[in-house]
């Protein structure tokens, strides 16, 4: 079982940033990548992008160039940046993990086997 707690939602004004943090805690040996999706209100879930333990990530197209994940792997933290948000960015942001057999770039962390509690961010105009 692992454990997933994001932190680091909020409120900011369009084209402001934040990050995300998601803590990974239990048998995090058996889990080789970790990503973020995200439910805006009345939507469906899509994902972000994910990140491998080499460091290699994939990103979903809408999320490239301003959304960046990075890792601290001796704290288990996931990090997920956020840049010049939109209104439409507003949703639950959710971090999720598991041992796929592709890679990020070939992966939606929505089917990952674990997933966190979510954290809310709410863009305005």
């Amino acid at each position: 079982q692992v454990d997933l707690v994001e932190s680091g939602g909020g409120s900011v004004q369009a084209g402001g940033s934040l990050t995300l943090s998601c803590v990974a805690s239990g048998n995090t040996a058996t889990i080789n990548q970790r990503g973020w999706f995200r439910q805006a209100p009345g939507k469906t879930r899509e994902g972000i992008g994910s990140i491998d333990r080499k460091g290699g990530a994939g990103y979903a197209d809408y999320a490239k160039g301003r959304f960046t994940l990075s890792e601290d792997i001796a704290k288990n933290i996931l990090y997920l940046q956020m840049n010049n948000l939109k209104p439409e960015d507003t949703g639950v942001y959710y971090c999720a993990a598991d041992s796929p057999g592709l890679g990020p770039r070939s992966v939606n962390p929505v089917a990952f086997r674990y997933r966190g509690q979510g954290t809310q961010v709410n863009v305005s105009s």
